[in-house]
């Protein structure tokens, strides 16, 4: 999505993340069980949510496919299922830069071998060099190499590539294409040593822009890309040509035609661009490329196409439109191995009012476009979407003509044409990876369906997690790019993000305690309000007024009774307000960029948090007093909470290596903390239900514990601590924010920085009572009342809430609620309740944790589904048999 995501690198950096590696854990360490509980763990399902910069078939066995995200990992292909199995869980927090894969290449002669490229940043942002990742079983265990030089698969130009070949011919031969001015880098033995190839003449020279003293921004994006010509080569030789892509836009294409002894720039080819994608089709003799102007992925103003016959050494333009009518260059180069003179590629950085795809079926001769205008405004597609098991990805929007919700993506810098079928494409976007199965329609004049092929691939950054004790949400969560979700399914996609407003990145968000409906979020936006309320518990949201000099999110905390809000935004100090933000005063007593969190029982009492002082507030947030507490994290790489039903109850987590840094306690307010003695390093701190028999809540915290890194538990109050996650299932690093479920003994929300909302559920259910069982039911009796609200509307889809009550003298112990739609509407997802439809009638049935409701209760649940001509609203409703009076 946006660039927004690389700030997510600053807070990772100021959390600490330069501690040493862990030692091997302490034969001493008092109170520490490691592994002693068995997780189970999950996705809070979003399904994509993030840049997919390259998708990779293997030329040899059907179906076998991966793709590699900038800061999420790699999947496989799964195609029983249709969906992806993450490669990279193992990945541990003193290496989390490994989550950005820069390339991946699948192995043509043994497609049980394939590699990754991995490092998340070239600059001082991620605090370790990058590495080649080698497996022989198909990414499910990995060796790994360390590399001299870093890797940057979250850096400007990270759409280009691949960076990583395989040699066809004789597969213990690699390449690998480094940026930072580092060169060509060969590998002899599949991928164990790398050496640099010291004769290749050009190291790069592009960088987007030298003024950037970051060195995000500034670092030369070295080379780009290498491709074999497999027809100079037979089984067990090394291939003869390869062609490499160089990051120059005067000298952007070299070739070596003895194996790489030597190299040389290849004559007459086209300047002034970048070579992002070079693909070879061995059975024609030609190199495609696909140029920009610039590095990508979100930029490009110019682009070209031209073709290379590798034979006579000719270079044709065969670009789809003309120069002067681009305002984006080229990227998503594919050749169909099927049909070789078939061709695509993309418009990558076409942002409004749409990416473009172009299809060449005579080696580029001729094109024909994914859309075309008939008059303007108004488009013709040559293809359907259908993101029914996405809708989020329509962003909320009902846009104008030539603007169409859904688009067809942007950032569309990978795309590929499955080599052993012609009807199935992929291609990545900044916010999923959308695919095709019946794409030669495009060529008999039909339209091909596009849908999102992302179930499994999770690919958000998670600022901040809220796991509400009652309503319909299981989950808040605050991300970045796509705002955040209300999960009241962990196992469905939500139908939304956070809309009204939609915040490109939300920083923070809380909930009432005592009032769980009362819901509020922060975080940034190019234009508008940075705050915005709900006060049904996250379904529905509307816009707070911002303080003067706002400029982002910040952190931001509700009172335990919703009646009041303290913010600490980006670009002015602390502001609290009575009500809903309409209007704003100044906090005293409190520096600016405070964090600040609310006692969860007293509704007058807030915290905060800013270099190494620890701030109280005891009248709503009009004026702060400094703690006199010392010995915390002197820095402000801090997390804290304050625990539900005890007022003053406090618990912080955080520091750095060369300082304070672990995990700190208070029990009146504040005023002192102890530090646990057995806790070396912790980040984050939550909490949940409590065990059975216990009379304290359940700790979950991100630490440093008897030596070893992981996520742990503790049911005693922070006496004893377990880990409850493997080395299988790190995800990188996972400091900004942990949560347990308050409703689910056992169960934590884990934030990740690129594989979105993790989830673990514990073996150990009887220790604490699960979210199951129940008895059976019996019909509920008595009067009832259903309301049915359409939440959201947009063409051919829709998402509505149903609340019903209970309005009779006695609990139900289950309840059925059915009805009948008049105008052909379908549901496609429906959560909180079983469901089926059958023609215009619609049972949903309770689940075994809503069962039970009593008399003056309600219960809801919600759907998204289709409709054409007209979507009017139910007549009747009926609990089992008896009739509902409808609001």
């Amino acid at each position: 999505m946006r660039r927004t995501r690389i700030l997510l690198a600053v807070v990772a950096l100021a959390a600490g993340l330069l501690a040493g590696s862990p030692s091997a854990l302490a034969a001493n360490a008092p109170n520490v069980a490691l592994a002693a509980d068995t997780y189970t763990w999950h996705n809070a399902r979003i399904d994509g949510g993030g840049f997919v910069p390259g998708v990779v078939f293997n030329r040899k066995e059907k179906n076998l496919a991966y793709a590699r995200t900038d800061i999420g990992g790699a999947y496989r292909w799964q195609e029983a299922t249709k969906t992806w199995t993450p490669l990279l869980d193992s990945v541990g927090w003193d290496e989390w830069g490994h989550t950005g894969v820069v390339s991946l290449a699948s192995d043509a002669i043994d497609p049980n071998k394939v590699y990754a490229a991995v490092g998340t940043y070239t600059n001082s942002w991620d605090p370790t060099n990058g590495a080649v990742l080698r497996s022989a079983d198909r990414g499910a265990s990995w060796q790994k190499t360390d590399l001299p030089f870093k890797l940057g698969g979250n850096m400007p130009g990270r759409g280009t590539g691949e960076r990583l070949a395989v040699d066809p011919n004789k597969d213990s031969v690699l390449y690998l294409g480094a940026p930072s001015g580092k060169g060509l880098w060969r590998s002899t033995d599949s991928g164990a040593t790398w050496s640099q190839v010291t004769n290749f003449p050009n190291v790069g020279n592009y960088v987007q822009d030298p003024t950037d003293t970051s060195g995000y921004a500034s670092d030369n994006q070295g080379i780009v890309w290498v491709t074999f010509d497999e027809s100079t080569g037979t089984s067990g030789s090394a291939t003869k040509t390869i062609y490499v892509g160089v990051a120059d836009q005067a000298n952007a294409v070299y070739r070596s035609t003895d194996a790489g002894a030597t190299w040389s720039r290849v004559a007459g080819q086209p300047t002034g661009y970048l070579a992002h994608k070079g693909v070879l089709d061995a059975v024609n003799g030609y190199l495609y490329i696909a140029y920009s102007d610039k590095g990508g992925p979100y930029d490009g103003g110019k682009g070209q196409l031209w073709r290379y016959a590798t034979a006579t050494g000719t270079w044709t333009n065969i670009s789809p439109v003309a120069e002067a009518d681009t305002y984006y260059g080229f990227s998503g180069l594919t050749v169909d191995r099927q049909h070789p003179g078939t061709v695509m590629a993309t418009a990558y950085s076409s942002w409004w009012p749409d990416t473009q795809i172009f299809r060449s079926t005579d080696s580029g001769g001729s094109w024909t476009k994914a859309w075309d205008y008939t008059s303007y405004p108004n488009r013709s597609n040559r293809f359907t979407m259908d993101v029914s098991s996405s809708p989020w990805l329509t962003f909320g929007a009902n846009p104008s003509p030539p603007e169409q919700a859904p688009k067809l993506g942007w950032m569309t810098e990978s795309l590929e044409i499955d080599p052993f079928d012609s009807n199935r494409m992929m291609y990545g976007t900044g916010a999923t990876l959308f695919g095709t199965e019946n794409l030669t329609n495009w060529d008999s004049g039909g339209q091909f369906t596009v849908k999102p092929m992302v179930q499994g691939l999770e690919e958000t950054a998670v600022n901040d997690l809220a796991a509400p004790p009652s309503g319909g949400a299981q989950l808040l969560s605050a991300l970045g790019d796509i705002g955040g979700f209300r999960h009241t399914d962990l196992t469905k996609v939500p139908p939304m993000m956070f809309t009204s407003p939609n915040f490109t990145t939300t920083t923070s968000l809380d909930f009432a305690e005592t009032n769980p409906n009362t819901v509020v979020r922060v975080g940034n936006l190019d234009s508008g309000p940075h705050i915005a309320f709900s006060t049904d518990n996250g379904a529905n949201w509307f816009a707070g007024t911002d303080p003067s000099g706002v400029s982002g999110g910040g952190t931001v905390a509700a009172a335990a009774d919703g009646s009041r809000f303290v913010w600490s935004p980006a670009g002015a100090g602390v502001q609290y307000t009575v009500g809903f933000g309409s209007s704003w005063s100044a906090s005293s007593g409190i520096p600016a960029g405070a964090v600040v969190e609310s006692d969860r029982v007293d509704a007058k009492t807030f915290y905060g948090f800013k270099s190494g002082k620890f701030y109280v507030s005891s009248d709503g947030g009009a004026t702060f007093t400094a703690s006199s507490a010392t010995g915390l994290p002197s820095g402000d790489s801090v997390r804290f909470k304050a625990l539900p039903g005890a007022k003053g109850d406090v618990w912080l987590a955080g520091g750095a290596s060369d300082g304070a840094y672990g995990l700190w306690h208070s029990t009146d307010g504040g005023a002192t903390f102890a530090k646990l003695a057995n806790v070396g390093q912790a980040d984050t701190i939550g909490f949940g239900k409590a065990a059975t028999g216990a009379s304290y809540q359940t700790l979950y915290t991100s630490a440093k514990i008897g030596g070893v890194r992981g996520i742990f538990r503790s049911t005693d109050k922070g006496v004893s601590w377990t880990r409850i996650n493997d080395d299988a299932h790190q995800w990188g690093w996972t400091g900004a924010a942990i949560t347990g479920d308050p409703r689910v003994y056992g169960r934590v929300y884990v934030s990740t920085n690129g594989r979105g909302v993790v989830y673990g559920d514990s073996s150990d259910a009887g220790s604490g009572g699960g979210g199951g069982g129940g008895t059976d039911p019996t019909p509920p009796t008595g009067a009832c009342s259903v309301t049915y609200r359409i939440t959201n509307q947009w063409t051919g889809g829709f998402q509505a809430d149903v609340q019903v009550t209970n309005t009779g003298s006695t609990a139900w112990n289950g309840w059925s609620l059915g009805w009948s739609f008049a105008d052909g509407q379908q549901i496609g997802q429906l959560w909180n309740a079983d469901w089926t439809q059958a023609g215009a009638t619609v049972t949903a049935k309770n689940v075994s944790w809503n069962g039970t409701v009593a008399a003056g209760s309600s219960v809801g649940f919600g759907f998204t589904g289709s409709w054409s001509g007209a979507n009017t609203r139910p007549a009747s409703f009926k609990v089992g048999d008896q009739a509902c009076a409808v609001a």
